[in-house]
């Protein structure tokens, strides 16, 4: 029995272990790789993509946690790819155009926080949400320092030449990520290769990291997230679309089903939004989905204009209890319904007293 015990705790304390120190690959569309023995996971991903019909721009910002000092990330895009510091001030921008509306509902019995069950108050609920064959293996189109970014630019017609590209510049990647990125190099995408290193000495990647953009020339819509596969955590995605039409994803790819939260045409005058949207009105789409099982994605994201630009907010409602001049409309319609009952009861009485009147004599 003893030596169960031992193997258990042992078991236990390996599983622990192995916890610590495997890679936590939880990017929303690429690969998060940390440095050594690390762990790094992505909490949350936020992206603004704006597309024209001919050229698509994202600007992405990861919220990270972990004690990587350092880590790389790939994400494959479909042309030549632009990549430059974003405005972290958008996302912010972004938050106040799509935040709830706060509207009053009114109801007429009392509840159990109202007189005379208890002192009174109120209380919120959430509204119902809407809803080349000639290339070498690997070429360095560009390289530059960005914040807390070493951003590659490559082309790669072979998986493997990737792989031991990145691993050459100091990262340990996992063997199923050659296999992963085939179909991106049956397509001729290319990639960009990040590595991200806190500019102060000695801290963590933590928190809110800078913002990137990347541009490239693209027909379609599309949000590459096959790489997502790889995570060994639960997913959150949050897209905010600027496009000429309210955008829906083609599917799930895998997560639960994508969540609407704002759309409507907005009019940034100003600022890093404005500069992103461009000079004339333009339609924003807010989606939120999960992805509990990333293993189970199967493709990129593809979205596509929905049938109707129908405008939709969230709503935070307080209920409040009705009232009139103070008082509660369910009391002041029932004292009047009592009084009707008593003036009704009083002439009725008054009639059937009439008629078992004696009569007068002469």
């Amino acid at each position: 029995m003893k030596r169960r015990i031992v193997a258990l705790l042992f078991a236990l304390l390996a599983t622990q272990l192995g916890a610590l120190v495997n890679p936590a690959y939880a990017c929303g569309c690429g690969a998060m790789i940390p440095d050594g023995q690390s762990r790094i996971g992505v909490d949350r991903e936020t992206s603004v993509v704006r597309w024209d019909g001919r050229t698509e721009q994202i600007v992405m910002r990861f919220t990270v946690g972990g004690d990587a000092h350092r880590a790389a990330w790939i994400m494959p895009v479909p042309g030549r790819a632009t990549v430059e510091l974003g405005d972290g001030k958008m996302f912010d921008e972004l938050g106040r155009l799509t935040r709830p509306e706060h509207r009053t509902r009114g109801y007429f019995w009392p509840r159990d926080h109202d007189w005379p069950f208890s002192s009174g108050g109120m209380r919120d609920g959430a509204g119902a949400p809407a809803p080349g064959a000639a290339a070498p293996p690997v070429g360095v189109v560009g390289r530059e320092q960005l914040g807390d970014f070493d951003v590659a630019r490559l082309t790669a017609t072979d998986p493997d030449a990737l792989k031991n590209w990145l691993e050459g510049n100091g990262f340990k990647l996992p063997d199923r990520l050659a296999t992963e990125v085939k179909p991106y190099v049956d397509q001729g995408w290319e990639y960009v290769a990040v590595r991200l290193a806190p500019r102060g000495q000695g801290r963590p990647l933590r928190g809110d990291l800078d913002p990137l953009r990347i541009r490239f020339d693209s027909d379609r819509l599309v949000y590459p997230m096959r790489l997502s596969r790889m995570a060994k955590t639960p997913q959150s995605l949050g897209l905010y679309v600027l496009a000429d039409h309210r955008m829906e994803p083609a599917s799930p790819i895998g997560g639960s089903a994508p969540e609407v939260t704002f759309a409507g045409t907005i009019r940034p005058e100003n600022g890093p939004l404005a500069e992103l949207a461009g000079a004339e009105p333009v339609f924003l789409t807010a989606i939120d989905q999960r992805f509990p099982e990333p293993g189970r994605i199967d493709a990129d994201h593809e979205l596509r204009a929905t049938a109707k630009d129908t405008p939709y907010r969230r709503a935070i409602y307080h209920d409040e209890l009705l009232t009139a001049g103070g008082a509660p409309v369910w009391l002041l319609t029932l004292a009047a319904a009592v009084a009707a009952l008593t003036a009704t009861s009083v002439a009725v009485l008054r009639v059937r007293g009439r008629r078992t009147a004696p009569a007068a004599t002469s």
